[in-house]
């Protein structure tokens, strides 16, 4: 009996477990609505009464959310969105176009992308337009119902705004925002960018047609309501179904905001960076380590946690080298050592290496010059060294100046963490000039 019992509640607490990893993996990975807003309830405020104008009113506008990388301005607008959206005449009236730099490189495309959100393909056919002007036009046209309060509003969403900039002319800009200023169909256009010089980027013309209206978003939180965030963010919902694992779970967290080596991790992480995406990171990489047997995050979790999203990739690319690439590495890093700095070739490399091997012939194996090569090559497609200008085909590989992208201290650290690393290369790697 007593065995059935323990099966019960292991199964229990395993479904509490996986329940728990849904809910705040949900939470650190998408820009989902329901994550909470920190510090930006004025903007929040500003950019929902600007979008209710459009939806509601029929009004056009345009807006820039400018802030830097991870300050939440998506998170913004889809918190805007969501809550418009939960009024029933936005919901089935509000059309929302969005649009990224990175994807839409010419106005060709972004049209052609416009037509396909706005599902207008049939609509526009094999028709012929003489300008981008009269093809965004008539898409727009196309949407209209009677007066312009009844029509249906048209949301434009730009991100990586500054991008849309470098398009021939800026027309796709220019059509948006004149056609946010006329009289014609509701249409708003939002641009995001990280970019705070963006509007000296703007053509006079584009310029005069946008209405300058600027929400600038900034990591403006102390470190106090930083650990305010650490502790929302892990901490389980009201709804959640195990209220006695939920009162636990919170309770833990608390714990482990109150001490004093988490808050020594954290001001780290918050020194180095404000941005929540690099916290998300940190509790997903922690909340991935519970289990039935580790239901709770503990304090050591999270510095494991900090170690892993604070380690140095090239420094990983290292521990999977071979022994004859290690050696080249440390050829290299005398090289630039006593040339203090100067591109150097692989015919200097290789004879650093002879230099060595004849040395600790004990030791190590004298690999043939071919070999040697192909390591030093296999370097250059990790892009742990690169060619200082572009390989002409006539020009010999041996002698192409190169320049190595590893300094000595991630040289050293990699070698330390190298497992079975010969005695004499570490040493060879920690020696200093004086044996030249």
């Amino acid at each position: 009996m007593s065995k059935r019992k323990s099966k019960e509640s292991s199964g229990a607490n395993g479904e509490c477990i996986s329940q728990v990893q849904k809910i705040l993996r949900e939470r650190f990975c998408h820009h989902c609505a329901t994550r909470k807003l920190f510090g930006i309830e004025h903007q929040y405020r500003h950019l929902l009464e600007l979008l209710k104008r459009t939806t509601v009113h029929g009004e056009s506008n345009s807006a820039l959310i400018i802030g830097p990388r991870g300050s939440g301005k998506t998170a913004l607008l889809n918190h805007v969105l969501k809550e418009l959206t939960e009024v029933k005449q936005v919901r089935e009236n509000l059309l929302q176009v969005h649009l990224n730099g990175l994807l839409q490189t010419n106005d060709k495309v972004a049209l052609k992308e416009i037509t396909r959100q706005l599902h207008l393909e049939n609509v526009v056919g094999d028709k012929v337009f003489g300008s981008f002007a009269e093809n965004l036009a008539f898409l727009l046209e196309a949407l209209r119902k009677g007066d312009r309060t009844s029509s249906c509003p048209v949301l434009f969403i730009l991100d990586e705004f500054d991008l849309f900039v470098h398009h021939k002319n800026q027309t796709l800009l220019y059509n948006l925002f004149d056609i946010s200023q006329s009289a014609q169909t509701p249409v708003t256009v939002i641009g995001l960018t990280c970019r705070q010089d963006i509007l000296e980027l703007l053509e006079k013309r584009v310029k005069s047609r946008f209405s300058h209206r600027q929400i600038y978003l900034t990591n403006s939180f102390d470190f106090k309501q930083y650990i305010r965030i650490f502790k929302e963010q892990l901490s389980l919902p009201a709804g959640f179904p195990d209220e006695s694992f939920a009162q636990k779970w919170n309770k833990n967290v608390q714990h482990l905001s109150e001490d004093k080596t988490v808050q020594d991790m954290l001001q780290n992480l918050f020194h180095h960076t404000k941005e929540l995406r690099s916290l998300h990171l940190l509790l997903m990489l922690a909340v991935s380590n519970v289990t039935v047997h580790h239901p709770l995050i503990t304090a050591s979790d999270l510095h494991e946690a900090s170690k892993q999203s604070r380690m140095d990739s090239k420094a990983n690319i290292v521990h999977g080298l071979s022994v004859l690439e290690i050696c080249l590495i440390i050829a290299m890093k005398h090289l630039n050592d006593v040339y203090e700095g100067e591109p150097f070739n692989f015919q200097m490399v290789y004879n650093e290496f002879q230099k060595f091997i004849q040395r600790k012939a004990h030791c190590m194996y004298n690999f043939e010059k071919p070999v040697v090569m192909k390591a030093f090559e296999h370097l250059l497609q990790l892009e742990l060294v690169r060619p200082i200008e572009r390989p002409s085909e006539r020009a010999q590989r041996e002698y192409l100046l190169m320049k190595l992208l590893l300094d000595n201290n991630q040289i050293m650290d990699a070698l330390q963490a190298y497992p079975n690393c010969p005695t004499d290369v570490k040493q060879w790697a920690a020696s200093s000039l004086s044996w030249l």
